[in-house]
């Protein structure tokens, strides 16, 4: 037992070197809330901020014609953002009928999560059709299509990428909106 705290101790300690501002973050909020919120700052947290920092360091790289490093964020975007999604979708879950405030809050951000999701796959397919991988695309964009449907925009982009790809041959023809009077 007595172990186990101090390598919880150590680990936490350990975590705490690794980033300085997070000692400075937690000297300047420790009057107003007595705690740091570590995971909800800018790029360096877990929340949606980080995954489209990845995002923006994917299509860097791509500008810079580095395209394994721009897979590496993307996939890193990707996996991000589906961790994400589900720990929101869970916390709504334990939440609900208790306080509608928090799964209002965690459906809001696995909203934001479930785009982000759908971008870094819009990103990645089109680093795989660049690369002349077609058949790597199609399973990704298949799966922008199921998270956002054909009636979504990231949807109809991925659908019409598979049939630029020729793996499908009927045409979207997205829902027209009629012009209010």
């Amino acid at each position: 037992m007595r172990s186990c705290l101090s390598l919880t101790a150590l680990a936490l300690a350990a975590g705490l070197s690794l980033t300085p501002g997070v000692a400075m973050a937690q000297a300047d909020g420790a009057a107003d809330s007595g705690v740091a919120k570590v995971l909800a700052s800018g790029g360096a947290g877990f929340n949606v901020a980080a995954v489209q920092d990845l995002i923006n360091r994917g299509d860097a790289a791509v500008a810079a014609g580095n395209l394994p490093e721009a897979r590496k964020d993307y996939d890193n975007a990707r996996s991000a953002a589906k961790q994400l999604l589900a720990f929101y979708r869970d916390l709504s879950g334990a939440f609900r009928g208790l306080d509608a405030r928090i799964p209002r809050e965690m459906d809001a951000k696995g909203r934001a999560a479930l785009g982000l999701l759908a971008e870094a796959n819009l990103r990645l397919a089109a680093l795989f059709r660049r690369q002349n991988q077609p058949e790597v695309a199609v399973p990704v964009l298949v799966e922008v299509v199921r998270l956002m449907t054909p009636s979504q925009p990231q949807g109809q982009k991925a659908y019409q990428s598979l049939v630029e790809l020729g793996f499908v041959e009927t045409p979207f023809a997205a829902a027209k909106t009629t012009p209010a009077n």
